[in-house]
């Protein structure tokens, strides 16, 4: 069930550790592989990680359960839809600093939470008016306008915070 909340949207998966712990395995078992495309260097670490969905088939899930719910938020046909994700890993004493997805034709922004410790930060989204401060949670998905500004926290314990960057945009064709 998705869960309107002023400027975001929430949704929590039921029994994600099996899923979670498949996505960190999975994540564990490539990052470090040659073919994992970085992007987004910054404080000494890259932001986005990009694993081949066919190294780890459990991100298909997620993509699936992303645009189930970007058809419920978008009012939009499945078929007129297309996701893509990244891992964001947050060691110990980092942060994620405040930018938005409006690059290209994002339709709607995400982020799936895998690990969450304790202290390990929060999500702010940054509207005009306010700023919202999500406290994630394992399983959690949080959907956002892609041109809401948004930041995360210091991860303030000592473990890997794990989650996935979801964009979803218009399906496109080439005549």
């Amino acid at each position: 069930m998705i869960e309107q909340i002023p400027g975001y949207y929430a949704m929590h998966l039921t029994r994600p550790e099996a899923l979670n712990q498949a996505l960190l395995q999975g994540y564990l078992r490539y990052v470090d592989n040659v073919s994992v495309r970085r992007t987004h260097f910054y404080e000494g670490r890259y932001e986005n990680m990009y694993i081949d969905r066919d190294k780890i088939p459990e991100l298909d899930n997620i993509l699936n359960h992303a645009c189930t719910a970007a058809v419920d938020i978008l009012k939009l046909p499945a078929a007129a839809l297309r996701a893509g994700l990244w891992f964001n890993a947050m060691p110990a004493g980092s942060r994620t600093l405040r930018h938005a997805h409006d690059d290209d034709d994002e339709l709607l922004s995400a982020v799936y939470y895998v690990t969450v410790p304790e202290n390990s930060g929060q999500l702010l989204l940054h509207t005009k008016d306010f700023c919202t401060h999500v406290v994630p949670r394992p399983g959690m998905f949080v959907f956002f306008p892609p041109y809401v500004q948004h930041e995360v926290t210091e991860n303030a314990s000592t473990d890997l915070r794990l989650s996935l960057g979801i964009n979803i945009g218009p399906v496109t064709t080439i005549d």
